[in-house]
């Protein structure tokens, strides 16, 4: 494999890495010595920048868009029987909906897909919120947190959809 393609799936196996490439703002140089440091790339720190150089060339740019959506909070959200017919979600078996729990869900109507829900948990992870289950689907997109941590959730979760990376 040459020292581009090595690079390249080096690079792949790091999604951040690729989305700072596609947004411009990375010191070449640190990315190689971050690869060289991972063990994914043998060579020559100055001929990885390069290859990264030229790898970020061809990638497309990071773009972003906002998203029509409309965000609530319902407080109140516990865990309920599985196929209970006021469950918001289900995950693995687990069940969430109103019980007056110690829980609060996000719910995002509109124009989500799995796109907006990574960027929300990346927004989310950011503000440090931990939340207990996620899901979408076609017009919906549930995230269920703590209650203490509704308010927040919200604003993460808004503030997210304002800014969603646009799929290639």
């Amino acid at each position: 494999m040459s020292l581009a393609a090595e690079t390249r799936r080096a690079a792949e196996s790091h999604p951040f890495l690729v989305a700072a490439l596609r947004a411009g703002v990375v010191n070449y140089t640190a990315a190689a010595r971050f690869l060289e440091g991972e063990g994914d790339v043998q060579g020559e720190t100055d001929a990885i920048a390069t290859a990264l150089r030229r790898y970020a060339e061809e990638l497309p740019d990071y773009e972003r868009e906002s998203r029509d959506v409309r965000v609530r909070m319902e407080s109140g959200i516990g865990s309920v029987e599985s196929g209970a017919a006021d469950a918001l979600l289900s995950v693995g078996g687990t069940a969430f909906g109103p019980t007056d729990g110690d829980r609060t869900a996000i719910v995002a109507t509109g124009a989500v897909d799995a796109t907006a829900l990574g960027d929300t948990l990346r927004r989310l992870s950011l503000a440090d919120i931990s939340p207990h289950a996620a899901a979408v689907d076609a017009e919906s997109m549930i995230v269920v947190v703590d209650r203490l941590e509704g308010a927040n959730a919200v604003r993460a979760v808004e503030s997210a959809l304002e800014n969603v990376r646009q799929r290639t």
